[in-house]
C-alpha cells in the first residue's frame, strides 16, 4: 500500500510565519532578539493586540506544537480536544505541550491576555528537571486548561507584565529571569490540579504504573503513515518491562480502575480521532498506522468504542 506522509506538528518556523501573517510583517519583526541558540527559545504575546491586527477573532489551530505554550486567556471561548469540549466563560489558564492537540475558538470579539511559546531547551540550564514532563502539569493524561476567578487572572497578568519587560531589556541574565517567572506560571497552574494528580507523581510503589504510562506514550504520536504502533497488547507492554502481564494489569487497575487493555484501547482511540480530524490520511492508512492489518477491523473497534464509524467521526 502506498503511504502518504502529512506534517502532524506545527514546528516554531510555522508558528512564525503564522504570527507574521497575522501581524501583517516580516518574521524578523517577531522573532525576539537574543543569543536563543545557547538558551532555548522564548517569545511573548499580547492577545489583544493580535487580535486587532488580524481584526477578527482569532482562532487557535487544532494541531500538535513543537513547543510549549502558556496562555492566559480573558474571554468568553470554547476548547475542543480529541474527545472533549471544554467551555470558559470567563477567565482560562492554559498549558498546551507538543503531545497533546487542542483547538481554540474565542466566543465573543472582547478577547485580552497574553501568552509565551518556549522550547524545552529553555529549561535546560536548570539541572533539577531533564524534562518538562519532570513537572506534573506536563504529564501525560492531563487536561491542562483551568477556568479561573478575576483575582487569580489579574495576579497571572502581572507575571506577564513582568515578562514583557525582561524581554525587551538589556539586561545580560534576562532569560535566567524570564525562566523564574514562568516557573512561577507553571506552579500556578500545578496549584489548581487536583492534590491527588500531584502526589502519586512521587508515589515509588506507583513506579510499574508511571513506567508504562511512559512507554505507552513514547508510542505516539504517529507522525507519518509508515510509522507503525510496535507495542498493541498488555504482554507487549508487560515483556518489555519485564513483569508479569498480571502483575501490570493488577497495578494498573489498582491505579486507575482500568485494565492494561482497556487503557491502550483508550490511547489508541485519541489517538485515531486526532488522526481523522487532523490530517488528510484515509481510514486505510490510519488503520495500518495504528497496527490493524484489515481495515474492517479497525472500523469495528472505532465504532465500539465510540458509537461511531471514522467516517461519520471525521464528518
Amino acid at each position: 500500500m502506498e503511504k502518504t506522509t502529512y506534517t502532524a506538528y506545527t514546528s516554531l518556523d510555522d508558528f512564525y510565519r503564522e504570527m507574521a501573517a497575522k501581524l501583517g510583517t516580516d518574521q524578523d519583526a517577531v522573532f525576539p532578539k537574543g543569543p536563543h541558540k545557547d538558551i532555548g527559545h522564548f517569545n511573548v504575546f499580547d492577545i489583544a493586540q493580535v487580535i486587532e491586527k488580524v481584526k477578527v477573532a482569532s482562532e487557535m489551530p487544532y494541531n500538535r506544537r513543537k513547543y510549549y505554550k502558556i496562555s492566559l486567556i480573558r474571554g468568553r471561548n470554547r476548547a475542543e480536544y480529541a474527545d472533549k469540549v471544554i467551555q470558559i466563560k470567563k477567565n482560562a489558564l492554559l498549558f498546551a505541550t507538543p503531545r497533546v492537540p487542542y483547538h481554540w475558538m474565542p466566543e465573543d470579539p472582547d478577547q485580552s491576555g497574553s501568552f509565551c511559546v518556549f522550547t524545552e531547551d529553555f529549561f535546560i540550564k536548570d539541572k533539577s528537571y531533564t524534562t518538562l514532563e519532570d513537572f506534573p502539569i506536563f504529564q501525560p493524561g492531563n487536561v491542562p486548561l483551568f477556568e479561573i476567578e478575576d483575582n487569580l487572572a489579574d495576579e497571572i497578568e502581572q507575571l506577564y507584565i513582568k515578562i514583557k519587560k525582561e524581554i525587551s531589556s538589556d539586561y545580560i541574565f534576562k532569560y535566567d529571569l524570564i525562566r523564574n517567572y514562568v516557573l512561577e506560571l507553571i506552579h500556578y497552574g500545578q496549584k489548581l490540579q487536583p492534590a491527588s494528580k500531584l502526589s502519586t507523581s512521587y508515589d515509588s510503589s506507583m513506579t510499574v504504573v508511571f513506567l508504562f504510562l511512559e512507554l505507552l506514550e513514547r508510542q505516539f504520536p504517529i507522525e507519518s503513515s509508515d510509522h507503525r504502533l510496535r507495542l498493541k497488547t498488555a504482554k507487549d507492554y508487560a515483556d518489555r518491562l519485564a513483569v508479569h502481564v498480571n502483575y501490570l494489569n493488577k497495578k494498573l487497575k489498582e491505579s486507575t480502575g482500568k485494565t492494561t487493555t482497556e487503557i491502550i484501547a483508550e490511547r489508541m482511540i485519541q489517538e485515531a480521532k486526532i488522526l481523522l480530524k487532523q490530517t488528510r490520511w484515509n481510514v486505510s492508512e490510519i488503520a495500518y498506522a495504528l497496527g490493524f492489518e484489515e481495515i474492517a477491523h479497525f472500523s469495528n473497534f472505532f465504532k465500539k468504542k465510540t458509537s461511531l464509524t471514522p467516517l461519520e467521526f471525521r464528518s
